[in-house]
């Protein structure tokens, strides 16, 4: 095994995760569903598994990039939570988004050619990196990866969008918990048992609301019986009534 230094972090290179095998890559691949998923198999995608750089772990408040590094690489999250944000020059954070094991970080830069923003990790975090010249260049002779790359990005935009309309505070919380349970679920996890890595801070940040109005509605929901709350911990006790709260912002 290989250890370099990039960045001061130090990248551990080994491209076979630890739950891999020969016919698919780990359980958190952001690529699973161009191996599996659409009939391409991992000795099809040889070449994609071996330019796979895992790095970290990165702790709680380390960034994986920041706004204006030049854009080499995209990433997919292996493990923790990452999150990314915009800090303007007074020092005011804008939360982004939340990021979970499989999914991207990074597509945002290659129009600019830059990050456009901060990605930091929230707990412990272990990324996959792939060097997107090199990506680019696979995706162009397997177009499942091109596929994939592009079904993210449109993902993306449209969970961006999701948030942006004149909706109620119980709106916007409850979309955000039936959401983040539904990319537990694609992931494997319980659908209705969360971990909130991120603050209620950030929470508040992300939906674009007071701290204090989501501990309010966070202890309304508990009173009303629709989740219990402990710490960090939220279980989801009536799935059907959170979603109906949820609606106006789910189905536009």
């Amino acid at each position: 095994m290989d250890h370099d230094r990039s960045g001061g972090r130090l990248a551990v290179r080994n491209p076979i995760a630890n739950d891999g095998d020969e016919y698919r890559f780990c359980s958190t691949c952001a690529f699973g569903a161009v191996c599996v998923g659409r009939g391409v198999d991992k000795i099809a995608l040889h070449d994609l598994h071996c330019l796979v750089e895992h790095v970290g772990p990165y702790r709680a408040g380390e960034a994986i990039f920041r706004t204006g590094d030049a854009f080499t690489a995209i990433y997919a999250v292996r493990s923790g939570t990452v999150k990314t944000r915009l800090v303007d020059l007074e020092g005011r954070e804008l939360v982004l988004g939340f990021h979970l094991p499989g999914e991207l970080i990074g597509l945002n830069a290659i129009h600019p050619e830059a990050y456009p923003c901060d990605a930091v990790a929230l707990d412990t975090v272990e990324v996959c990196r792939f060097s997107f010249p090199a990506l680019a260049t696979l995706a162009t002779r397997i177009p499942e990866i091109q596929q994939e790359l592009f079904r993210r990005l449109s993902k993306d935009i449209g969970d961006n969008a999701l948030l942006a309309g004149d909706y109620s505070a119980d709106e916007r919380l409850a979309a955000f918990l039936v959401m983040l349970g539904q990319r537990y679920a694609d992931r494997g996890f319980p659908v209705n048992a969360l971990h909130l890595a991120m603050s209620r801070g950030d929470m508040a940040n992300y939906l674009r609301l007071a701290a204090e109005t989501v501990s309010r509605v966070l202890r309304r929901f508990q009173d009303h019986g629709l989740i219990r709350v402990d710490g960090r911990e939220v279980a989801i006790a009536k799935p059907a009534e959170l979603y109906a709260l949820a609606r106006p912002i789910l189905q536009r």
